[in-house]
């Protein structure tokens, strides 16, 4: 009876630095990204993450082609050096039309094809790519995950969990469904927010454009319903965002004498795109991938002595 009853000091510690976390507003940003109750170590965080990404890349279509995938992976580490990030990173780009980005625990960043389509300038498509960079750098992903568990803990009793041995098979259970780590609470992606732009502005780009961008995308759903419907779905940018990452740059950011908004490399690549999606319109194969070609020989008729 009495272990029914009972849960472990530490776990109770856990709940109420939880409850605290789950009471701040979310303009409150705590000044050191990552800090905050987490289950996982780093360790385990970036082999976690390597798992996954090795899922996403058996299953999704990627990007071969090694101007395109040079260009995104300079861009990403770039404003990697510039971020709160403790890994390193990995960045893959993925032939999908969705309008999106994201980032697995332990430094593992995938672009979209369609995001790179859809950006106007390589500040618009630095400012997305930061923004998923800040959510590794906050470690949103494990801890989200470790507040699910914590919310499991406390409603559940022990007996039926099976105490920590429980705690054990959730965690293996848990890796079948990877995009449950991208789904971030409101708070997480204000975070986000101001930590991308501060990224950004490092960097020397505009901070205004990663606002601009994703005006531009509201725009466009709101004149043609279910045109960009997927657009960023784990974790949309809503108005209160907008607003929010608008008084950032208005507050925080001193004007810089240049910024970098855009650059003749991203045309050429965003270009690139373009005309291999042209080619292969209603086709199955991926243009990404190198193609075997044959020679073919003509068949001679044999000489005939005259």
């Amino acid at each position: 009876m009495l272990r029914l009853l009972s849960i472990p000091l530490a776990l109770l510690l856990c709940l109420g630095a939880y409850g605290k976390d789950k009471k701040k507003p979310p303009e409150e940003v705590d000044p050191d990204p990552g800090k905050g109750v987490n289950f996982y170590s780093m360790e385990r965080e970036i082999a976690l993450g390597r798992q996954m990404a090795r899922e996403v890349e058996m299953e999704a279509r990627m990007v071969y082609d090694q101007s395109i995938s040079e260009y995104v992976n300079r861009l990403g580490q770039n404003l990697v050096r510039n971020s709160d990030a403790k890994v390193p990173f990995t960045i893959k780009v993925v032939d999908s039309d969705e309008v999106n980005a994201f980032a697995l625990p332990g430094g593992y960043l995938f672009v979209n094809t369609g995001l790179i389509l859809k950006s106007e300038s390589e500040a618009e498509l630095a400012g997305v790519m930061a923004h998923e960079i800040a959510h590794v750098a906050a470690r949103h992903g494990t801890r989200q995950a470790t507040r699910g568990q914590l919310i499991n803990y406390g409603t559940i009793p022990l007996i039926f969990v099976g105490g920590w041995a429980g705690y054990a098979v959730r965690q293996i259970a848990a890796v079948a469904v990877p995009m449950g780590f991208l789904k971030f609470s409101r708070g997480m992606e204000t975070e986000a927010d101001k930590l991308g732009l501060q990224y950004v502005y490092k960097s020397g780009y505009d901070p205004t454009a990663f606002v601009d961008f994703f005006e531009r995308i509201q725009a466009v759903e709101h004149a043609r319903p279910g045109t960009i419907a997927r657009v960023f779905s784990s974790h949309p940018m809503t108005n209160e965002r907008i607003r929010h990452a608008q008084k950032e740059i208005q507050t925080d950011f001193a004007p810089l004498p240049d910024y970098v908004v855009d650059t003749s490399e991203f045309h050429e690549v965003r270009d690139k795109l373009a005309r291999i999606q042209a080619r292969r319109m209603g086709q199955e194969q991926n243009e990404y991938l190198p193609t075997l070609k044959r020679r073919t020989f003509e068949k001679r008729e044999p000489r005939t002595s005259q």
